[in-house]
């Protein structure tokens, strides 16, 4: 096992790590030490985050700033975002945090430009199941030189001070020195199919079904609304097939030749094609069943098919939260009266 410093690679870290690697990190590196197909990769931890933002508040204040924000000043906060996010995505980065993470992205793609790496934000407080962070940080994708990989680390950083993740913390009162980011450098995939996959229907609740929803290339079109995927609910133990929604799949995400990825037409022979075949999305519910097994709770997944090996890999997992926040509320206020109360759970059946 590596010594951890400012660096981390997924096979040496687990869940128990969230407060050094964030959730998604922690989540990735458990997958891949259960024996879940993970893209490798490795994830710079919050230990480097909080010396960057340490050394910044020695000139002037980053956390304090934010606390002082009243929740519903949305001026305020906006302002307040900009300026700390200009200045972190300015700030160079502690000689030793930049060495680390050059080294390791050397490392992971064996210093050739042609292997491309997502760079993906990991809160401390994202994809935990009461509190979700999950869309509010950055990702970047399809990341070549180190040089790139370094700059966008500090836009990750930066991201944890957006108009929207500021404003979730300020109306939670999350405290900032609670607060921190960790930043996943992993392999892209070049994916021919990709998309999300609930273990519990995210529209009735059912946790007798997995939901499917696909498309054609990377799975930033579907997680971004960009496209409407393909869809299918498929029995968890029985592998029925239930709904099963062709959509008109008109664009697609592909890697950009310069770096970053674009968006292009679907050729017209199969934007109403189904973008998985009936034997992938039987694997699919086997993994889904798998990973709910290991982690004891419904999951939402993130998923990939590359496009050269037909392998299916796993992005993410994180716990499914409105389901199982709903799960938990309590079902009838408590009363003074316990008639009272019994009338308010059952007055309303007929």
């Amino acid at each position: 096992m590596r010594i951890a410093r400012q660096v981390s690679w997924f096979t040496d870290i687990g869940l128990a790590d969230r407060p050094e690697v964030g959730g998604k990190g922690a989540s990735l590196g458990e997958l891949q030490r259960a024996g879940f197909a993970v893209p490798p990769g490795f994830v710079v931890r919050t230990s480097a985050f909080v010396s960057f933002i340490e050394a910044l508040e020695r000139k002037s204040a980053v956390r304090a700033q934010v606390e002082d924000l009243r929740p519903d000043d949305l001026a305020a906060i906006t302002d307040c975002s900009k300026a700390l996010r200009a200045r972190i995505e300015q700030s160079a980065l502690p000689s030793y945090v930049l060495d680390e993470i050059s080294s390791a992205h050397v490392e992971l793609t064996g210093g050739a430009e042609t292997s491309a790496v997502a760079v993906r934000s990991s809160a401390t407080t994202e994809d935990s199941s009461d509190a979700s962070f999950a869309g509010l940080q950055d990702t970047y994708l399809w990341i070549r030189i180190t040089s790139e990989v370094l700059q966008k680390v500090r836009s990750c950083w930066a991201s944890l001070y957006s108009v929207e993740s500021i404003s979730y913390r300020r109306k939670r009162g999350i405290p900032e020195q609670s607060v921190a980011m960790a930043v996943v450098v992993q392999t892209m995939v070049d994916a021919r199919t990709a998309g999300v996959l609930f273990t519990r229907s995210p529209v009735t609740g059912d946790r007798s079904v997995v939901t499917l929803e696909g498309a054609w290339g990377l799975g930033s079109a579907v997680v971004g609304g960009e496209v409407t995927p393909d869809r299918w609910v498929i029995g968890k133990i029985t592998g029925e097939i239930s709904v099963r929604e062709i959509s008109d799949k008109t664009i697609k995400h592909v890697p950009a030749s310069a770096g970053g990825i674009d968006t292009v037409s679907v050729a017209g022979e199969l934007r109403r094609v189904a973008c998985m075949s009936d034997e992938e999305l039987q694997a699919l519910r086997a993994v889904a069943r798998a990973i709910e097994r290991h982690y004891g709770c419904a999951q939402d997944i993130e998923w990939a098919i590359d496009r050269g090996s037909g392998e299916i890999l796993i992005l993410q997992s994180r716990p499914e939260t409105v389901w199982s926040a709903r799960d938990s509320a309590p079902t009838a206020r408590a009363a003074e009266n316990p008639l009272s109360h019994v009338l308010s759970i059952f007055g309303g059946r007929r």
